[in-house]
C-alpha cells in the first residue's frame, strides 16, 4: 500500500530547520495516530508542552498554514505541510543510505548526520544522490523513502514483541533513532534481513527470547523487542 500526496506547491517553502523538525515529527506521528497530541510531539522532541503549543499556533497562522489545529483536539498537517516534511524526509532518509552506501558510515551512525545535513542540501544535490544510489526505496534502517512525487510506501513489518512463540521471520525495519540500540544488535548479529525464530516470551513484559539464522540465542527486552520489525515467513 501506498499513500500519494498531492503536492500542489511548486517551489519549497523558505522555513527554518525548527520548523521542518516539528512537520516532519508531525508526520511520523500522524501516521500512527491522526490527530497528532501536542503532547505527543513534545514527548518526541523533548519540549515543554507549553512552547509546542506555542509553536503549533504559528504554523497554524503560517501563509500558507501548515498545519490544522484545534485545542483539546490535536494537530494535522496540510497539504503544503505535509510537502515539507515530505521533502525533509526524503533528504533525510536518502543522505543515511548515501553515508552507508558511499562512505562506509555503520547504521548506527547515519541519523544524526542526516538530521543536521537533511535541512541544507539542494533539490539538485538530492537528485544527484537519488540517481547514484539507483533511486531507492528504502534507508538503511528499512523505513520507506518518499519519491520525489511525493508517494511513500507504508512501512512493512510486525513488531516482534508482538509476535508468538514459534512464530518465525526476516528483520525488515529497525527503528533508527537510538545509536546504542543499533549498536548492540550489531554486536549480536542482528540486522536487516537476519531470520528470527521467536523461541520463548518471558512473562510479566519479559524478555522475547529469539534463535538467529546462525543457531544463535538471544534474550531481547521489551523495549528493543518494540523496535524491531520482521516480515513473517509463512509455511506452506
Amino acid at each position: 500500500m501506498v499513500v500519494v500526496y498531492n503536492l500542489n506547491v511548486q517551489t519549497r517553502l523558505k522555513l527554518s530547520q525548527a520548523i521542518e523538525d516539528y512537520l516532519k515529527t508531525i508526520f511520523d506521528l500522524q501516521r500512527k495516530q491522526s490527530p497528532v497530541s501536542t503532547n505527543a510531539i513534545a514527548e518526541r522532541l523533548g519540549f515543554a508542552p507549553a512552547s509546542v503549543t506555542g509553536m503549533i499556533k504559528k504554523l497554524a497562522k503560517h501563509d500558507p498554514p501548515l498545519v490544522n489545529y484545534e485545542r483539546h483536539y490535536g494537530v494535522t498537517l496540510t497539504e503544503p505541510g505535509e510537502k515539507v516534511a515530505l521533502e525533509v524526509l526524503r533528504h533525510h532518509r536518502l543522505i543515511e543510505l548515501y553515508l552507508t552506501e558511499a562512505l562506509g558510515y555503520s547504521w548506527d551512525e547515519v541519523h544524526a548526520e542526516a538530521e543536521r545535513l537533511e535541512h541544507v542540501i539542494s533539490e539538485d544535490f538530492e537528485d544527484r544522490i537519488a540517481n547514484f544510489l539507483g533511486n531507492p526505496t528504502h534507508d538503511p534502517h528499512g523505513e520507506p523513502i518518499p519519491t520525489k512525487a511525493g508517494v511513500i510506501a507504508e512501512a512493512i513489518g510486525q513488531r516482534l514483541s508482538a509476535l508468538e512463540i514459534g512464530q518465525c521471520g526476516a528483520v525488515v525495519r529497525v527503528d533508527d533513532n537510538n545509536p546504542e540500540m543499533l549498536r548492540y544488535l550489531t554486536k549480536i548479529g542482528i540486522k536487516r534481513g537476519t531470520q528470527l525464530t521467536i523461541a520463548d516470551i518471558g512473562p510479566f513484559d519479559g524478555p522475547v527470547h529469539v534463535v538467529t539464522d546462525s543457531d544463535e540465542t538471544h534474550a531481547l527486552g521489551r523495549k528493543l523487542a518494540n523496535s524491531v520489525y520482521l516480515k513473517l515467513i509463512v509455511d506452506n
